[in-house]
């Protein structure tokens, strides 16, 4: 199967989402920043936000796009799913997801020719092994396949059956899945599109970054071969990370100046 974005002519949607107060314009600003240095191919950069100030020229804000849902059900946790309305904002084409809160490393591209319908991180690779899980072989089956949605590519429009199904019963939707992503990657597995990025590609700051425990003292943070974007999943969260905080006494943040350049050019 070809890429979705084989044909380079057209360019292809990078889509982020900021609404309430957590994230500040400066997220937006620094990451359409790192896609413009990290993406060759033409593209437009679209942020769907309550609130477009402060936001740089040239990034293209949006209202938030409309969960549908039923009348009663007033619960917005799960925004994100919106993102899989079948008439997202009018737009067509190939798009790449991204969170606010990671860095880019290195060249977005190969993001953009791994062929399938849709590419997302597996959750598990971003944590450590937890043996404790096998205790219930069925729920660590799932949980290992369940894709973290910080960074995926999808069709816009092609999988709207994501969102048709949280609609048709939210409720049994929340109190089925702890979170959105578990209930996205259970209906893209029903549809067979449940496809991850390679694993060296998208790595944690906490687990793959910073040495382990009191190693941490002696050396500092460096990033793995391979590495593409740098997340932060877990504690610390990225601001505390670029400003040398760890979350735990025995973790050491040392020199990050290859990550805060990344992030701030």
């Amino acid at each position: 199967m070809s890429s979705p974005a084989s044909n380079t002519s057209e360019p292809v949607l990078i889509l982020t989402m900021k609404w309430g107060t957590l994230y500040g314009p400066h997220y937006v600003n620094n990451l359409a920043r790192g896609v413009a240095r990290h993406l060759k191919r033409p593209h437009r950069f679209i942020c769907f936000t309550d609130d477009a100030t402060g936001l740089d020229d040239g990034i293209e804000a949006l209202p938030l796009p409309d969960l549908g849902l039923p009348e009663g059900h007033s619960d917005t946790r799960w925004r994100k799913l919106a993102l899989f309305r079948a008439d997202l904002a009018g737009l067509k084409g190939t798009a790449l997801f991204l969170d606010l809160d990671l860095v880019i490393v290195d060249d977005l591209e190969p993001f953009f020719e791994l062929p399938g319908a849709f590419h997302i991180i597996r959750d598990d690779d971003l944590f450590r092994p937890k043996p404790l899980r096998k205790i219930n072989p069925e729920r660590d089956a799932f949980l290992h396949s369940v894709g973290n949605s910080s960074v995926f590519r999808y069709e816009v429009g092609a999988h709207s059956y994501i969102l048709d199904a949280f609609v048709a019963d939210p409720k049994a939707a929340t109190a089925n899945y702890e979170i959105s992503q578990q209930f996205q990657s259970a209906q893209l597995a029903k549809a067979g599109n449940l496809n991850y990025w390679p694993k060296e590609w998208c790595v944690s700051f906490k687990n793959h970054c910073v040495p382990k425990n009191f190693a941490s003292y002696f050396a500092d943070p460096t990033l793995p071969k391979g590495a593409r974007i740098v997340l932060f999943a877990g504690n610390p969260k990225m601001d505390d990370a670029l400003n040398g905080r760890g979350g735990k006494w025995y973790r050491r943040i040392g020199d990050i100046s290859w990550l805060k350049s990344a992030w701030e050019d």
